[in-house]
Order: structure tokens, then C-alpha cells, then sequence
């Protein structure tokens, strides 16, 4: 399951999204910093149609769609690499998801304190990422002291060590781990040190409902800011959110058309969380369930058969495929054989998105 993790200065509106986004997770959201002493976890349903209309196709009994996981991760402050504010307890807690929202306040609001006594997006942004770059750097030195051991007997601890030295020298200088171009080989061994600033992140312009259509001067600079660092950014309103839980579907619609917006922050936050980490659906269709399954864009079909289950991949035989539009246009697996449109795929089928997969093995 994909686990995003939200963070943000305090009151810049994270655990307002996080309670709406998961309607029914129980975030306090106040109006004074730290509300969130523990990390609050939930789970979503990644919304599809295309589900929908396969289960309709094949009378499933049951629906299963594939799922994020968020969690609401208490607001850092000023320090927290040095374990000012609630410090690097929360900062243990990033190192585990695979990509973070970053929620950057775009609104001024009188009535909500905010922190450092004045809305600057930037600075906001800045005051994490410095924060993110401190822990990572105590994270390298105290790394390299154990490898310093290891280092003249042993290939894969030198080559870490030569690695780290890169990315130590790019956190220096104000970059990111994210930026330093690492081989495989590299990657796999640094990994276990859960870089924070490694971490895939989506910068999303917390904004009023006014100005959730077209932005506003501050959320203009964080896009900005996102494109100058190759990141993601989203514009979403916590309030909108809000609005949306105990709305019906067709008024869902009505609202987001009355804003001006084609859909809500939880769609745009999974869309581009999707983009970012290069991740794909392909879907299981039956009687018993339909059934939607992440992978990673550029999977053969015995990995993507390893997904459900290891034997599915060690004992991977072929697989039946058929891309859910022609399977719908046919109107079912017996009318897409008969018209040659169901394909047999062996080991080096790559899977494309929205493929209907059955799997055929013998462990």
C-alpha cells in the first residue's frame, strides 16, 4: 500500500485535511500548535471508475479497490532537527512513508495563529526543508562513523561511503538527497538510512474556497518553487474538503462545478502522488470481485502477478490479457476471445495501465 506521509508548520491546516480526506480518522484539529501528539493513519479507496464498470461487467459479489494510506504527521517547527517542538520523534515518523504532501499555508485567516506571526509560503517551505536537510546530514555522519570500520575490506561499504559523500556535499549546499544521481547499486545501499529529503514530495497551496480555482499570489509562488526543484504541486482547500464528507455524490459534483474546480484534493492528491512515484493500476475481474492492483510503471506481468501473491510470480506460466476498454466494448471475456481480443502474454509483456489480467501458474 502507498503511505504518504503530511506534514507542515503547525496550523497551516494538515490535520483539517487529514480529517477530511480520511472522513473517518480521529485527528484533533485545533487552533494551537503540536495537537497531534501521535501520528494519526488511515486509509483510503483509491477512487476509479473503471472498477465500477468491470464489477457491473462481471456481476462481482465484492469490489475492491486499491488503497493509500495517509498519515498526519505533527507540525514541525523552527529546530526540530535539534529536537525543538515535538523534534525528531516526527521526523522518525517521515522516514517510513514513501512520499510526502507537504501542506504550505496560502491564506490569511486572523483567526488562526500562525506560528511565525505572518503568512510566507516560501519561508515556510524553506523552514521544513532546512529542517529535513539538518536531520539527514546527523543521519550521514553518524552512518559513516560505522562505516569507517568496514570501509577498507569491504566493496559495498566503500561504495556507500563514496555515495554518501555526494549526497552530504549536495545537503551542504542547500540541495536535496533526491537530486544526487545515485546508482542502483548505490540506491539499494543507502536506502535503509530513509533519507527525508529523498523522499518524493507534492507541495499542495492550502487555499480558501475563493481561491482554490485559479490560486493566489502565494499559492503562484509555490508552484514556482515546486518547478524550480522538479517537485510536484497541487492547489487544495482543507475547507472544501471538509464540505465534501457528508455530501452525496451528484452534490459533490455541483459543488466543485460551483468552484470552478473538476475534482476534489483527495483525487488530486492521488493522481499526483501516482505521477510522482511512477505508479500504475491494472485490474482482476471475476464473479467473486473486481479488483484494482498498484504497481510500478514498466512491470512485467510476472512481477505484477507477485503483487497478489509470490507463487503467482516464481510459478508465473502467462497471462490472459485485455485492455478494460476492449474488454467493455466487448461486453464480456467470452465475446473477447471469440473477436481475438483477449492476448496470451508471456514472461516479457510489459503490463500497460488499465489492463484486465488473469494469471495462470503452476507452483
Amino acid at each position: 500500500m502507498l503511505k504518504v506521509g503530511i506534514i507542515g508548520l503547525p496550523n497551516v491546516g494538515k490535520s483539517t485535511l487529514f480529517n477530511a480526506l480520511v472522513a473517518n480518522a480521529q485527528a484533533q484539529a485545533a487552533n494551537f500548535p503540536f495537537c497531534t501528539i501521535e501520528p494519526n493513519i488511515g486509509t483510503v479507496a483509491v477512487p476509479d471508475e473503471r472498477l465500477n464498470l468491470l464489477a457491473a461487467l462481471s456481476s462481482s459479489k465484492e469490489i475492491i479497490s486499491a488503497r493509500i494510506e495517509f498519515v498526519d504527521i505533527a507540525g514541525l517547527v523552527e529546530g526540530a532537527s535539534q529536537g525543538e517542538g515535538l523534534g525528531n520523534k516526527f521526523l522518525a515518523n517521515i522516514r517510513e512513508v514513501d512520499a510526502i504532501v507537504h501542506v504550505v499555508r496560502c491564506f490569511e485567516d486572523e483567526n488562526v495563529i500562525h506560528v511565525s506571526g505572518s503568512v510566507d509560503p516560501i519561508r515556510d517551505i524553506e523552514i521544513i526543508n532546512l529542517e529535513l536537510g539538518l536531520s539527514d546530514l546527523a543521519q550521514i555522519e553518524k552512518r559513516k562513523e560505522r562505516l569507517q570500520k568496514q570501509i577498507r575490506i569491504n566493496k559495498d561499504a566503500q561504495l556507500e561511503y563514496a555515495a554518501l559523500e555526494r549526497i552530504n556535499l549536495t545537503l551542504q549546499q542547500g540541495g536535496a538527497a533526491r537530486e544526487v544521481d545515485l546508482q542502483d547499486e548505490e540506491r539499494i545501499l543507502v536506502k535503509p538510512l530513509g533519507l527525508l529529503t529523498s523522499k518524493p514530495i507534492i507541495y499542495a497551496s492550502n487555499l480558501t474556497e475563493d481561491d482554490i480555482a485559479i490560486g493566489n499570489a502565494y499559492s503562484t509562488k509555490v508552484n514556482d518553487f515546486a518547478v524550480s526543484q522538479g517537485s510536484q504541486n497541487v492547489k487544495i482547500s482543507a475547507q472544501v474538503e471538509s464540505e465534501l464528507i457528508d455530501l452525496g455524490e451528484q452534490e459533490r459534483l455541483d459543488y466543485l462545478n460551483d468552484l470552478g474546480v473538476k475534482e476534489g484534493g483527495l483525487q488530486s492528491l492521488i493522481r499526483t502522488s501516482y505521477d510522482l512515484l511512477g505508479l500504475q493500476t491494472y485490474f482482476t475481474t471475476g464473479e467473486k470481485e473486481s479488483r484494482a492492483w498498484t504497481i510500478k510503471q514498466g512491470m512485467t506481468a510476472p512481477q505484477a502477478a507477485g503483487v497478489i501473491h509470490t507463487d503467482f510470480e516464481r510459478g508465473f506460466i502467462r497471462a490472459q490479457t485485455i485492455g478494460y476498454r476492449k474488454l467493455l466494448e466487448a461486453g464480456s471475456f467470452v465475446e473477447a476471445k471469440s473477436k481475438g481480443w483477449l492476448r496470451s502474454e508471456g514472461k516479457d509483456y510489459v503490463v500497460e495501465e488499465g489492463d484486465v489480467m488473469e494469471f495462470l501458474f503452476n507452483v
